[in-house]
């Protein structure tokens, strides 16, 4: 007989979700993906709402409990390119003060090198990429 199963310590560098609707409609199916996700261990979870029009309090509260989900294990919870709007709701409820808020960065004007064409020394960081397609039946 062996003793019991040390805990899992690998987890994936980067997982990226897009959601284009937030709101307490989805919310089941969207918690689900998201506990889905955070059995994966990842380091680091990027939520992409570029696509997204609205986000309500209860998508707000989801967010909060995969922060500290994840920071429980030393992960970081980002949220990628809100549009002005849901911006604001976001400095509105202070989620921006709690995890980073950030915008996709420009393209490189034509001629300059974009960070993926500069030599580096160091190999690539593993990404793993995927899409979750979320409906809630109304």
């Amino acid at each position: 007989m062996t003793g019991p199963l040390a805990p899992t310590t690998c987890t994936l560098p980067l997982v990226e979700v897009r959601i284009t609707e937030f709101d307490l409609t989805c919310l089941p199916a969207t918690g689900a993906v998201f506990d889905r996700l955070l059995a994966l261990h990842p380091a680091r979870v990027v939520v992409d709402l570029s696509g997204c029009r609205h986000i309500d309090a209860a998508a707000i509260g989801l967010l909060l409990d995969v922060h500290r989900q994840l920071a429980r294990s030393d992960g970081v919870l980002t949220v990628r390119d809100p549009n002005p709007r849901i911006r604001r709701i976001l400095h509105t409820a202070r989620l921006d003060q709690i995890l980073p808020v950030v915008d996709t960065a420009p393209p490189s004007p034509p001629g300059t090198a974009t960070p993926a064409e500069e030599p580096t020394s160091a190999p690539p960081a593993l990404v793993a990429h995927g899409r979750a397609s979320v409906r809630a039946t109304h």
